[in-house]
């Protein structure tokens, strides 16, 4: 386990267990003792094989699950102590969601979808809410088409919409769920780059779930799981570059 980068964790699990159908004979754990710390400011990827206890991870980061053993703090604040009410609340104020499928709503414009994590955590937009949102539009590069309807949007506009949505309440952490899963190269590649851009920007953590090698070798650090465990935890690995012999070679 890699300890925070500045000594400040906005994330920190310990000895974190889910069990599925305890007590039946089905039973199944999924997660067998997760130890894990986010610092804030990190950009991190997930990753791991199909069935290896990642979307688990992840639900329960979202305060989505609980887990069966262990304690989650997030922000400082023992999740495990909040009833539901509590979980709906911190849920709001501190996480942002990106999924593969943007989940956006089609007979809304891309401003109103942007804005309605305000109307649900406060039962009202107000004017400064709105006005983020254009500015969240803007910079990802929609301000010419805040107005349209996501069928009148491509999926690289739209997964961007979904981008801006998860960051207009100011978040703490973004949790991010194969975001660039059903997009090509290029859109996947530009997708990736506002991600890099709001972390930088806004300095909020992210903790991107990807079966890409690609966009997890630019992450801050890789955590992979295998069969419910953390196998590594790190930095991605330096490019490999060729001898100069096998350069030279090469430009023959």
């Amino acid at each position: 386990m890699t300890a925070p980068v500045n000594g400040s964790a906005l994330v920190t699990l310990r000895g974190i267990r889910k069990t599925y159908n305890a007590g039946r004979p089905n039973e199944a754990e999924v997660l067998h003792g997760i130890d894990l710390d986010i610092a804030r400011g990190e950009f991190v990827a997930l990753i791991g094989p199909s069935g290896s206890g990642k979307s688990t991870l992840l639900n329960l980061l979202g305060l989505l699950e609980r887990p069966s053993a262990g304690t989650y703090t997030l922000a400082g604040t023992p999740v495990q102590d909040l009833d539901d009410d509590g979980l709906t609340r911190m849920r709001r104020e501190t996480l942002g969601f990106v999924f593969q499928f943007h989940h956006l709503l089609p007979a809304f414009s891309a401003l109103e979808n942007v804005t309605l994590p305000a109307l649900a955590r406060d039962g009202r937009i107000t004017p400064a809410v709105r006005e983020r949102g254009r500015s969240l539009l803007a910079s990802v590069g929609l301000a010419a088409v805040m107005d349209r309807k996501p069928p009148e949007l491509s999926g690289g506009m739209q997964q961007r919409v979904a981008i801006a949505r998860a960051l207009v309440l100011q978040p703490a952490l973004v949790l991010a769920d194969e975001p660039t899963g059903n997009l090509d190269t290029a859109s996947s590649d530009e997708v990736f780059k506002l991600l890099r851009h709001s972390h930088a920007e806004a300095g909020i953590s992210f903790l991107i779930v990807t079966h890409d090698p690609r966009l997890a070798a630019r992450c801050d650090r890789i955590v992979e799981l295998i069969d419910g465990r953390v196998a590594n935890d790190g930095p991605p690995a330096p490019p490999l570059v060729p001898p100069p012999a096998a350069s030279a070679a090469a430009g023959l």
